[in-house]
């Protein structure tokens, strides 16, 4: 037997991977597979090895998800600091209110990273659109929409419709989702606006101005400063 396979053979024994035994020896993986391959021994170690590997894969995963998950932590933290900021500044202003109160009913409030309304009202739609411009100071090309419309509606008039009503570019909408009801046609003739901010930092803003601002509106304090 030669000597680099004699040597090969007790690294393989001893529980070596193909590729720590090639970095020692040289040994082409191929060589080692011709001669590891078909024996029982060696497929008992590649069933050890691959588990320990599995062990080790899934521990460096649980690791980043933890790391993923503390700076997470510490971005919606920020956001929330930042909120709670801006709320002093900005709790009078009638459009702030406006646009909150809008969202408080209508808006998305459980889907992360989505700041998203919708309403079959364009002037409403219209109203939180100039929220997110003025107010939050989100910039135009930021801002998306999107149309659920019913079969019977014409996509692409439904789009134009909504793009003139919000504000929001045509360009920035979304393709429109057709919905199937118990009718296949409906009154709403340009069928129901989107308007949408993808941000999970703003997201956690709104959340934050949401949980401030009935408490403030119901204080006593809030009027006085008037």
């Amino acid at each position: 037997m030669r000597t680099d396979k004699t040597l090969a053979v007790k690294m393989r024994r001893q529980g070596k991977s193909y590729s720590e035994i090639h970095g020692a020896l040289r040994i082409p993986k191929a060589t080692l597979s011709d001669w590891f391959g078909n024996a029982n021994w060696s497929r008992d170690i590649r069933k050890k090895l691959t588990t320990a590997a599995d062990i080790v894969s899934t521990e460096r995963i649980r690791k980043l998800d933890q790391i993923r998950g503390e700076h997470l932590k510490k971005v919606y933290k920020e956001a929330r600091r930042e909120a709670r900021k801006e709320f002093v500044e900005l709790k009078y202003n009638p459009l702030f209110i406006a646009g909150l109160m809008l969202y408080w009913g209508e808006g998305d409030k459980r889907t992360r990273g989505q700041v998203r309304l919708c309403n079959t009202d364009p002037e409403l739609v219209r109203l939180f659109v100039l929220f997110l411009k003025k107010v939050c100071q989100i910039p135009v090309e930021k801002i998306k929409g999107s149309v659920l419309i019913y079969p019977d509606l014409d996509a692409d008039e439904c789009t134009d419709y909504w793009s003139a009503k919000s504000g929001i570019p045509r360009n920035n909408f979304q393709k429109c989702v057709t919905i199937q009801g118990r009718h296949k046609k409906r009154k709403l003739s340009h069928g129901v606006g989107n308007a949408m901010v993808l941000s999970t930092y703003f997201k956690e803003k709104v959340l934050e101005w949401l949980r401030l601002l009935p408490r403030e509106l119901m204080g006593k304090k809030y009027y006085a400063s008037i």
